[in-house]
């Protein structure tokens, strides 16, 4: 939903206070933009009326912004800087498009990034971009079309699709353990390590397996990245996800610690902006990733 007009300053009044913060005088903002500074002035007094309040100062030759044109000032180079980005992307890929994705590490990583290949053979006209996010964030104010998101429906103003569970294993180093533990209670002399993001990670997956003590705390990390190589480096026993562990298993970095798994307390899904029209890309990349997860479950 588009706000009312009344708070839609025209881009040519925003271009005009850019400029001027930026240079410091309306004359210098004039020669940029091709304009008179009398043009400059008009569209400065025009924003300032619109908003109601003061967004430059003058001092002496110079105009300085105000507290309050500091603040918004930013936030107008964010937009005019988006919707030139969007106006570049529409001019390059006009049948496909761009998609930008924010992701986890770990589900990004050894999850989606081995499979996007496909995503290209299937759909070449859509460039995908990914960033980094470990927590939920303001998606409707980003320039993020979408995200993956881990836990529950519990992101304010997105949709949801469903991707899948996440099964954990206990994994460590081949010489921290002779051979996996046969009671799942014996894990509980080992040092075990946690994810910030999962505190009870290992208390889950205790109870899952019939153990009600509390585990002992251990050294805490903040990507599943960091824990593994703490792991294959002796430092204790991780609960990694399959799908992570998976390679460093295969290649006998790690090993089983236990052959218990349990599920965590979540699930992966892919979220998007509920008020924000979807793009061709958007709803390709979704028809795919639920393809995916689809033939993962079969």
């Amino acid at each position: 939903m588009i706000a009312p007009r009344r708070f839609l300053p025209s881009i040519s009044a925003l271009l005009a206070f850019e400029a001027v913060a930026r240079l410091g005088s309306a004359t210098r903002a004039a020669q940029e933009l091709s304009l008179t500074q009398s043009a400059i002035s008009r569209q400065l007094k025009t924003l300032e009326d619109q908003l109601g309040i003061a967004l430059l100062t003058r001092q002496g030759r110079q105009l300085q912004l105000t507290s309050a044109g500091q603040v918004y000032v930013a936030q107008v180079r964010d937009i005019l800087n988006a919707l030139a980005q969007a106006s570049v992307g529409a001019q390059s890929n006009t049948s496909g498009g761009t998609l930008n994705l924010a992701i986890l590490p770990a589900f990004g990583m050894h999850w989606l990034a081995p499979r996007l290949r496909d995503f290209a053979h299937h759909e070449p006209e859509v460039t995908v971009n990914l960033s980094t996010r470990l927590r939920p964030f303001d998606i409707a104010q980003s320039t993020f079309d979408a995200a993956i998101h881990f836990g529950h429906q519990d992101w304010p103003g997105v949709r949801y699709l469903p991707l899948m569970p996440e099964a954990v294993v206990p994994v460590c180093a081949p010489e921290l353990m002779a051979q996996p533990v046969a009671n799942p209670e014996e894990m509980l002399i080992h040092p075990l390590l946690h994810l910030e993001t999962r505190p009870r990670g290992w208390a889950r997956w205790l109870t899952a397996n019939g153990v009600e003590t509390e585990p002992p705390a251990g050294m805490m990390f903040d990507q599943f990245s960091t824990m593994a190589q703490a792991a294959i480096h002796g430092l204790g026993v991780a609960l990694l996800p399959a799908f992570f562990a998976e390679p460093y298993l295969r290649d006998g970095q790690l090993t089983r610690a236990s052959a218990q798994d349990a599920e965590s307390n979540g699930h992966y899904y892919l979220v998007w902006p509920e008020d924000r029209a979807e793009s061709p890309a958007l709803r390709a990349f979704r028809d795919w990733l639920h393809g995916q997860t689809t033939s993962t479950d079969a």
